[in-house]
């Protein structure tokens, strides 16, 4: 840890860098070097033009890499904060990895923020601490375009390639930034509501019903003080349903621009406002505690990210059997969290074959269980053996959330990630304030 610490301190000359070069990342092209290095080893070209470079990650033998890879240790990055996913990575990735593989796995909890300027002073290292990040949206557009990812990577993963739609909108975009094979995906996210039975006959399957089920029910209904990631998204799916998200896919709509667009969102959340938990005059600060609040009965509504929550949560004690899940009838964003290798890893052969383990129908499909983690799954359901189908099927769901298949039904696409923090700023200044 002394290792990190160092680095860290180091990462500090460099902390105006990463944000700098995400304000204007569309502007500055990725580094000539990140498109070429592309296999196991550093690869030079020079005087090529990008589409030029030769792939040499999809020539690389996935099996040489695991002879390679055997006996190693690598390391795990990530959002530390889910004890689930904690668990499910200590029961069954890192035991896995070590009884097929001999590779020791190392899962270090750590914020992303920490994570990029680590990335960003390990960038020319070949000894760096950073192998895998788990990491989506913003950050990875930040990441890919400041040149601190290996890659492309999923050429060599036979996994992607066996089981994975590699043309689906959700994998080859990361709210709205184009992949490019520069990380692998991990699992899927759903944004869905979560209401009390008791209280609630017929949840609300649009925006204008959920007003009137506020002005029904004042004071029980809220959502989370933005920039929370859930909160936002809550903004996020009002926007699409009043308005439509098609308009707002342009990753080049200005702040102002944005504004007058937003207008009838912002009358309708005005609207909303007075008959908020605490009149609108204040938001609870995060989404986990406006789950404790629904959980303690001070709510009748919660939302999540995770669409197995209700079901996770009553496992867990901490809803009760009258908890069921809903999303409105236009639909609920949805978008996929990934796996990236950092440009400075010193181990990416280990680093290949622990994504490639995260990618098999037996993993995906056993953290899609809710008593486990209730992450869905990324892999495509029509490219399983009929074994691998039986597993699936048998995922349990229960009556506290809705089926993949009805999920699946009403998914719409995440708006650009650099859209997201200017829908925040306005909500702040024409709603907050």
């Amino acid at each position: 840890m002394m290792k990190i610490r160092n680095k860290l301190l180091a990462s500090l000359m460099c902390l105006g860098m990463l944000t700098g070069c995400g304000n204007n990342a569309e502007n500055e092209p990725v580094e000539e070097s990140t498109k070429v290095e592309t296999s196991q080893e550093e690869v030079k070209e020079e005087n090529k033009e990008p589409d030029e470079t030769k792939d040499v990650v999809s020539e690389v033998n996935y099996d040489e890499i695991v002879e390679k890879a055997k006996g190693t240790s690598v390391n795990l990055y990530g959002w530390g904060g889910d004890d689930k996913r904690n668990q499910w990575l200590d029961d069954y990735i890192i035991p896995k990895m070590k009884e097929d593989y001999d590779i020791d796995v190392n899962r270090v909890g750590m914020d992303i923020d920490e994570i990029l300027n680590l990335m960003v002073a390990e960038k020319d290292s070949e000894d760096g601490d950073v192998d895998v990040v788990w990491i989506n949206g913003e950050n990875f557009e930040n990441a890919k375009n400041n040149g601190l990812l290996f890659g492309p990577i999923t050429q060599v993963l036979p996994n992607f390639n066996d089981y994975v739609d590699g043309e689906d909108e959700g994998i080859k975009y990361d709210f709205g930034e184009p992949v490019e094979n520069m990380e692998a995906p991990y699992g899927g996210a759903q944004f869905v509501f979560m209401y009390d039975s008791s209280k609630i006959d017929n949840p609300p399957k649009n925006a204008e019903e959920l007003l009137e089920l506020a002005k029904a029910n004042p004071g029980k209904i809220t959502y989370a003080s933005l920039p929370d990631f859930t909160g936002s998204a809550f903004i996020r799916n009002i926007i699409s349903d009043i308005q439509g998200y098609e308009d707002f896919m342009d990753k080049d709509l200005t702040k102002e621009e944005l504004r007058k667009m937003l207008k009838p969102t912002i009358d309708y959340l005005n609207e909303l406002k007075p008959y908020l938990w605490n009149e609108g005059q204040s938001y609870p600060a995060d989404n986990p505690t406006l789950t404790n609040m629904f959980a303690d009965g001070e709510l009748i509504m919660a939302m999540s990210y995770n669409p197995n929550a209700a079901s996770t949560g009553v496992v867990d004690g901490q809803f009760n059997e009258n908890v069921r899940t809903a999303v409105f009838d236009k639909g609920t964003i949805a978008n996929t969290h990934f796996l990236a290798i950092s440009k400075g890893s010193s181990n990416k052969d280990a680093a290949t074959v622990l994504i490639n383990l995260i990618l098999s129908p037996e993993a995906q499909i056993s953290k899609a269980d809710p008593e486990v983690l209730g992450d869905l799954p990324i892999i495509d359901y029509n490219k399983l053996t009929d074994d691998q189908k039986k597993m699936y099927d048998e995922i349990p769901s229960g009556e506290y959330t809705l089926s993949t298949k009805e999920l699946e039904e009403h998914r719409i696409p995440e708006m650009p990630a650099n859209i997201v923090p200017l829908i925040e700023e306005i909500w702040e200044e024409e709603v907050l304030n």
